[in-house]
């Protein structure tokens, strides 16, 4: 499956730009789960979407939550809940390492849909469902980044 962007594919630095718009940072689990159990606008959804080169629908699948309900969600003003939030900004944070370690996020998505070794042949995609599932991610770019068998 390839990826599709929805215009080009992202500037470089963009999901900085997007990490620092809702402050995301690496380093601080503590401060994301904070921010996460206020909830965070949907503009944070749109703003994944933008550079992530996923689809609105496979988004929302993977935060198991409908596109209309975004899109509700969006003209009702309203926030997404702490688990949804939570789940965006780690994705966000999962976005911006692999920036620093493939150079491009297109190499990352390509990556993404193919089975990994270190995920037991999983394509990594799958583990995005959960916020475990996107620690798991992390990790493992945190071994390529590292030079260990990935």
């Amino acid at each position: 499956m390839s990826v599709k962007y929805t215009s080009n594919p992202p500037a470089p630095g963009m999901v900085q730009e997007i990490a620092a718009k809702y402050n995301v940072s690496d380093s601080s689990d503590f401060a994301m789960a904070n921010r996460a159990r206020a909830g965070i606008s949907v503009s944070a959804f749109f703003d994944l979407a933008a550079v992530s080169g996923l689809t609105n629908d496979e988004l929302a699948s993977l935060l198991d939550i409908s596109f209309k309900t975004i899109q509700r969600y969006e003209k009702d003003g309203k926030k997404l809940n702490a688990l949804n939030s939570e789940q965006l900004l780690k994705m966000i944070a999962l976005y911006q390492k692999a920036e620093e370690v493939f150079g491009d996020l297109e190499s990352f998505n390509r990556w993404l849909r193919k089975p990994s070794a270190g995920l037991g042949s999983h394509e990594p995609i799958q583990f995005m469902k959960t916020s475990g599932g996107i620690d798991l991610i992390h990790d493992e770019l945190l071994r390529i980044e590292f030079g260990a068998l990935a």
